[in-house]
């Protein structure tokens, strides 16, 4: 019998993705909701106690009430909401972190699906801390910069109407009271100490993300060059998921071939419609940035969740992804 998946909260931006990813799919039965009674509690809660795995695709405090709605001790769920992403009731959905990440991703019944700007910086710090290069109480910020899809409907439709302001033309800096959402996740699932300094960007272009995190080489021990924090980087991704996966980092900056010199861009869109994330090491043996280059809505929304999906129901992980 084939794996019954419900979408709770399909018409949104991370549930349609997620839809338009299993949709193909013959491996499992997508359980579908009458459009007209998606909002109906009794119909939502019957498909969600039918199915086998559930994606929340909902606000936080709906999220919450749909949780209740699961009677059903063997449905499992993934929620896509930051409702559940510091709970320690929930198992956190970032396989690559670790082997026993990974595992408990498996034998998970709640598991949290990371938020899109906390993947690209835990992507960089959790390793860091993890390998004992980076102190837990290093004063760290982070700028991100992502398309508009990130704001889901309501910023689509801002940023895609005829007539629109001029600024949306232009980057805007938000978050600027040092009061976002993923700031909790950002510091708790690394093992930091100390809360990051964190300023998102969002331009204008649809999807895609670069979080960038700086450094001064002295902030870290055990490691001296450039070459060899890159190299550490990369043996910890390849060591953690067994080989380059869908986190990987890119080439020695350092070689003369990586075609990163003073003239090397990195553009937040170049992987979006990918699920994979790269990281880039750039800098020099005194200061460098390591910058997490993803799909908003890929790995770091609807992709990290199927990929979830994928490993809790014992399928290839990246089956469905866009690598």
């Amino acid at each position: 019998m084939k794996p019954r998946v419900y979408i709770d909260g399909s018409s949104g931006t991370t549930g349609l993705q997620i839809y338009g990813r299993l949709t193909a799919r013959e491996d499992i039965e997508l359980l579908l909701i009458d459009e007209a009674k998606h909002r109906d509690t009794a119909n939502r809660a019957r498909l969600m106690n039918t199915a086998d795995i559930v994606f929340l695709c909902l606000p936080d405090a709906a999220a919450v009430e749909a949780v209740e709605l699961v009677t059903n001790p063997d449905t499992r769920i993934i929620d896509a909401s930051t409702a559940h992403r510091v709970s320690p009731d929930w198992v956190y959905g970032f396989p690559e972190l670790s082997a026993l990440h990974r595992a408990r991703i498996a034998d998970a019944k709640r598991v949290s699906n990371p938020g899109c700007h906390a993947t690209g910086f835990i992507s960089i710090v959790y390793p860091l801390i993890g390998m004992g290069l980076l102190p837990m109480d290093t004063p760290l910020a982070c700028l991100s910069l992502t398309g508009y899809s990130g704001g889901g409907k309501s910023m689509i439709g801002q940023y895609e109407q005829e007539n629109r302001p001029p600024a949306l033309s232009s980057p805007a800096l938000y978050g600027l009271l040092q009061n976002h959402k993923h700031l909790p996740e950002m510091k708790i699932r690394t093992g930091l100490s100390v809360t990051p300094v964190f300023v998102p960007v969002v331009d204008d272009y649809y999807k895609g993300m670069a979080s960038t995190v700086s450094f001064h080489m002295s902030q870290l021990h055990g490691v001296s060059t450039l070459h060899e924090l890159w190299q550490r980087l990369r043996d910890f991704y390849v060591s953690a998921s067994g080989d380059e996966g869908i986190v990987r980092v890119e080439g020695d900056p350092t070689a003369p071939e990586s075609g990163v010199d003073s003239g090397f861009k990195i553009y937040a869109n170049m992987l979006r419609g990918r699920d994979s994330l790269s990281l880039i090491v750039c800098g020099n043996d005194e200061r460098f940035t390591v910058t997490a280059l993803f799909d908003n809505l890929g790995k770091g929304a609807s992709g990290a969740a199927v990929q979830n999906m994928n490993i809790m129901l014992g399928f290839d992980e990246t089956k469905g992804l866009n690598l």
